[in-house]
């Protein structure tokens, strides 16, 4: 096999290897977390929190999950109960999100369930 061969038989496998993990930047200006089960991309605003759910950099129907987040800011904790919104979940209120935050998501989704942990930038 020549050398240039070589190198387009890896950049192939790299690229299929690329392609098959899916799209793991952020869509919606969060932060994105790859898992097991599902991506996941969390969007933390003070008054607004909301959870994408990706397969493989597909879209995930929200419409049938629950989810619930864990904020962690020094020694305060609250816990928020998210609702499904179209192509999210989502929670509004009054939310300690500075950066350093630590959330923890668990997502339930056609009966098995999941955790995703972020910290915010």
């Amino acid at each position: 096999m020549k050398l240039s061969q070589l190198f387009a038989s890896l950049a192939l496998v790299a690229a299929g290897a690329a392609f098959a993990g899916g799209d793991h930047t952020p869509q919606h200006g969060g932060i994105f977390v790859g898992g097991k089960a599902m991506d996941y991309e969390l969007v933390a605003k003070p008054d607004v929190l909301q959870l994408y759910l990706r397969d493989h950099g597909k879209p995930l129907d929200a419409s049938k999950a629950k989810a619930k987040l864990t904020l962690l800011v020094g020694s305060d904790k609250q816990e928020v109960e998210l609702q499904p919104m179209a192509d999210k979940l989502e929670a509004k209120g009054s939310f300690k999100v500075p950066a350093g935050t630590k959330v923890v998501a668990v997502v339930s989704l056609a009966g098995k369930s999941s955790t995703a942990r972020f910290v915010l930038k």
